[in-house]
This record gives C-alpha cells, sequence and structure tokens, in this order.
C-alpha cells in the first residue's frame, strides 16, 4: 500500500470509528477520495443498521447525568447485543452524551428522543447518531427506558 493511502486509511478509520479494512476497501473503491469513502462508508453503515434493527439486545450500560447546578438529572439504558460492546468507553461515552440529550432536551418518549436533533451534532438526528454507531460497533444499538429529572 502506498504510504499515502496508509495515512488515509488510518484518517478515515480515526474519523469514522470503522474497522481499518473496510475503510482500505471504501479507499480503494474511490481512488483515495476521503470525502466519497466516508460517503460510502455512511452508506453502508446506514445499510448495515436496517439490518442490525431487529437484533436482540440483551446486554447495555446504564449512564447517569446531574447537571452542575444539581436540579436536573438523567438516567438512559443504552442497549446492546454483547457484553463485549456494553464495556466499550465509547458505547458509555455515547450512553452518557444521551443522557445529556435527555436532561437538556426532555424527550416525552423514545419517537421523541429518536427525532431530536442531537445536541453535539445538529446535523444529526439521535437516530443517525444510532445508526452510525451500529455500524461503528457491528451490532444492534437501542435507547432503553430513560428518566429525566428536575427539581
Amino acid at each position: 500500500m502506498p504510504e499515502s493511502l496508509i495515512d488515509k486509511v488510518k484518517e478515515l478509520r480515526d474519523e469514522t470509528g470503522i474497522s481499518i479494512m473496510e475503510c482500505k476497501k471504501a479507499l480503494e473503491e474511490v481512488d483515495g477520495d476521503l470525502n466519497k469513502a466516508k460517503d460510502i462508508l455512511a452508506e453502508k453503515g446506514l445499510e448495515e443498521a436496517e439490518e442490525k434493527q431487529g437484533d436482540e439486545t440483551c446486554h447495555g450500560f446504564v449512564a447517569t447525568y446531574t447537571h452542575t447546578t444539581g436540579k436536573v438529572g438523567a438516567m438512559v439504558k443504552l442497549e446492546s447485543e454483547t457484553d463485549f460492546t456494553a464495556r466499550n468507553p465509547e458505547f458509555r461515552a455515547l450512553a452518557r452524551d444521551i443522557c445529556l440529550q435527555v436532561a437538556s432536551m426532555d424527550p416525552k418518549d423514545n419517537k421523541d428522543l429518536l427525532s431530536q436533533n442531537y445536541i453535539r451534532e445538529t446535523d444529526k438526528t439521535i437516530e443517525e447518531v444510532i445508526k452510525t454507531n451500529i455500524a461503528k460497533f457491528g451490532e444492534n444499538i437501542k435507547i432503553g427506558d430513560f428518566a429525566r429529572f428536575e427539581i
């Protein structure tokens, strides 16, 4: 592999979190164009996420968030297919980010939450963020129960 392709694979891997082999295949398919490779990976990831929607999620992580004032808090159960994914620091960070979303935006139910714009990347919805992470981890991810508390 030419040095420039290696650098591009590394950059694409760092940006997307998708496997090195998938990044390499996408870059080779588009003659090294990073933007086109990202588009290919995103499209493929969404297709894979759609296929995984029905997979059982019997593991996960319960995350909490309390605002610095101590007057608003949230708790979210983010579900995964395996304990391996549930222990992953990136998965746990996603669960905490969703807690922050719940505390900030006060969704009424899962449907409302999934349709909200993600507070960290307002050009994406929570549903798109979840699907991106399904592609990244290679298994189904669901938001289970969540609660928001306010004094």
